[in-house]
């Protein structure tokens, strides 16, 4: 057994891109509400959408950056990176191109301080491989996300585990999201179809069709994913509303991931950072669709000390209620179950800095 794991509390700024978007905060009223407000201590950004011209990046914008966060005393966890294949409109990037185009992110990366950046699965396992050494050079570990469709024991991802464990290199990992793992349809997006005239009869028939395909598991592989998607698109047109088949298809084969908690044992030595992904939270202070609880509970019990940064995609939908006090809601949750699983969450940010570089010094003992 291992000794317990104290999860660090954290945000990604994603969680915030509503207000963001919308003009209400810009980037560094964000970081210092997220410090003054406790939402920290790890911060989460993602380069593309929270630095112009990012990769490329000045010396004094990065210095301005890195000032501020040593002022607020946030620490920074993860900096989400794309492998975007698609830049161009008539071809996709071949590897070596996608490697080129990594590695002025991975340095981007370092050059702002963070130790971790989150890659996209995209990235086969001959990329990553051959981006372990560029990894090692700027000492940033990358962490691909793990992301409803995709499930910790889905083929490709298994197939990326195997391939770290041959290079053996520190700084290859995976982050895990949450979002791969849920247990139920989110009752804020039944909302919002409801608020978009949604029939009573149509939303009870959505949320049975995806209890039907959790109970089944996750999809066996692509054709299977391709199937539940078109189910989703059928059902609406059924239903007198075909404008929004598309939309419950995206949200309910690539948003709520049907796998069991568990099935996060397949890579639990490889995560290296965790999206705490939700939803919402209800009425008794829960989230009603993602067990926050059980995931907190395996993370602690398998010795994981690194952070989890809450990433709530609620956003999308829900213009009526704040993220800021969702969040917090959110929050209490994790430490909640911390504490009832015998342990804690990590809320110091001294405390934190030290823990999150022993946990990525570590080797991977598989």
């Amino acid at each position: 057994m291992s000794e317990l794991g104290k999860p660090i509390q954290g945000v990604t700024l994603y969680s915030f891109t509503r207000a963001f978007h919308g003009r209400e905060y810009d980037l560094e009223q964000l970081i210092r509400k997220v410090a003054s407000d406790g939402y920290g201590p790890g911060l989460e950004i993602i380069g593309f959408s929270s630095f112009r011209g990012f990769p490329a990046l000045d010396d004094s914008y990065v210095g301005w950056f890195r000032d501020l966060v040593a002022e607020t005393g946030l620490v920074q966890t993860s900096l989400a990176i794309n492998a975007d294949i698609g830049i161009h409109r008539d071809r996709l990037l071949n590897q070596d191109e996608l490697v080129d185009y990594m590695t002025l992110q991975i340095e981007a990366a370092a050059r702002l301080g963070f130790p971790i950046a989150r890659v996209q699965i995209s990235i086969e396992p001959d990329s990553m491989e051959r981006l372990a050494p560029i990894a090692e050079k700027f000492g940033v570990t990358l962490a691909l996300e793990v992301h409803a469709d995709q499930y910790a024991s889905h083929p490709r991802i298994l197939a990326l585990r195997d391939r770290y464990e041959k290079v053996g290199s520190p700084y290859l990992g995976f982050t895990a999201d949450w979002g791969a793992t849920t247990s139920g349809f989110a009752p804020s997006l039944i909302e919002a179809y409801r608020r978009r005239g949604a029939s009573e009869e149509l939303l009870t028939r959505v949320v049975d069709l995806w209890n039907d395909f959790y109970r089944a598991g996750p999809p066996a592989d692509q054709a299977d994913h391709g199937q539940r998607f078109g189910a989703f698109i059928a059902l609406a047109a059924q239903n007198g509303r075909p404008d929004l088949g598309v939309d419950m298809a995206i949200n309910g084969t690539g948003l709520f991931g049907p796998a069991r908690v568990d099935d996060w044992l397949e890579i639990m030595p490889w995560i290296r950072h965790v999206h705490g992904k939700f939803f919402g939270i209800d009425e008794n202070g829960e989230e009603p669709s993602v067990p926050v609880r059980d995931l907190i509970r395996l993370l602690v019990e398998n010795g994981y000390d690194g952070a989890i940064s809450s990433e709530y995609e609620g956003w999308h939908w829900n213009y009526w209620q704040s993220p800021f006090d969702i969040i917090a809601g959110e929050q209490a949750v994790q430490r909640s179950a911390a504490e009832s699983a015998g342990s804690r969450m990590i809320v110091d940010a001294d405390e934190a800095r030290a823990q999150l570089a022993a946990h990525l010094a570590q080797p991977v003992q598989a």
